[in-house]
């Protein structure tokens, strides 16, 4: 494997193809696709100014690294792609690719990120400004990550996050087989039109959560105050550890808990109605 240490390079194509080779304290500057086509690529300590520089690459690694504002649209169309303990400015990261492992990887401007992604693992990241983040992508899994960006996760499928806090507004819409253990999540009008969306051991905060799920399933979860007419025409299999502020129109299933403020059955309330709400002092 060659070495390639210490230089600047700008412009377009500057290592087009370029395979086997370790990259060290190297700047790409402004142009574009500077490793474009690569394969077998490992870059440790380098600084990424220019404009969609993995596009099409195998088999890569970056590490300790920094991708400015400029270094947009980095990631694309990859296969077997590493990152770790890298800082990320740039948004529209990470398209239509293949096999991505994060691990210690803040983002700071994450929108529209991680779109048509297939096996994204990321432990220990931090993404901020993740609007519409990980749009049509599937088989992804989160594990102690913070997540702040709206609509997040929309048209996703086969996700597993474990201990992550997500703020989001419109999270998990269209989602489907998403299994969130152990984690906090705060944003209004969660996880609408959901299929298999499973809640475990989760915090859940903001206006109108739930809505037209299929098969929606919590166990010991706390519904913050501020969650209130939960689960409107949902299928609802809810087990919770709190009190509930309202629960309006759920269509089947059952909820339990201690107990639950106000429920509504109002005039567009769908029939028949199969709903089983149990309180603690029914």
């Amino acid at each position: 494997m060659q070495t390639i240490s210490g230089i600047q390079a700008g412009g377009e194509r500057p290592f087009f193809a370029i395979s086997d080779t370790k990259l060290s304290d190297v700047t790409i500057l402004a142009g574009e696709s500077a490793f474009k086509h690569g394969k077998n690529l490992s870059a440790e300590h380098c600084r990424f100014e220019g404009k969609y520089p993995f596009w099409h690459c195998e088999a890569t690694t970056v590490r300790d690294s920094l991708f400015t504002a400029g270094g947009r649209a980095a990631v694309w169309y990859v296969k077997d792609f590493t990152m770790e303990k890298t800082r990320v400015e740039a948004p529209k990261m990470f398209r239509d690719s293949e096999k991505v492992t994060l691990k210690n990887v803040t983002f700071t401007d994450a929108k529209e990120t991680f779109w048509t992604c297939r096996g994204v693992r990321l432990t220990d990241c931090v993404t901020d400004g993740g609007d519409t983040m990980y749009m049509h992508s599937a088989d992804i899994e989160l594990i102690n990550c913070r997540h702040s960006g709206n609509y997040a996760f929309q048209w996703c499928r086969d996700v597993a996050i474990r201990n992550c806090v997500i703020n989001c507004k419109d999270a998990f819409w269209n989602s489907e087989n998403v299994t969130v253990y152990d984690s906090e999540i705060n944003g209004e009008y969660l996880g609408w039109y959901t299929t298999n969306l499973r809640l475990i051991n989760c915090r859940i905060s903001g206006t109108q959560p739930l809505y037209y799920c299929q098969n929606l399933v919590l166990e010991n979860c706390v519904l913050a105050p501020d969650c209130d007419l939960a689960f409107e025409y949902s299928d609802v299999h809810a087990s919770l550890t709190a009190p509930v502020t309202s629960i309006r129109n759920p269509v089947s299933g059952c909820i339990t808990a201690p107990a639950v403020d106000e429920i509504i059955y109002d005039a567009y309330a769908r029939t028949p109605q199969r709903c089983t709400i149990t309180t603690g002092n029914a």
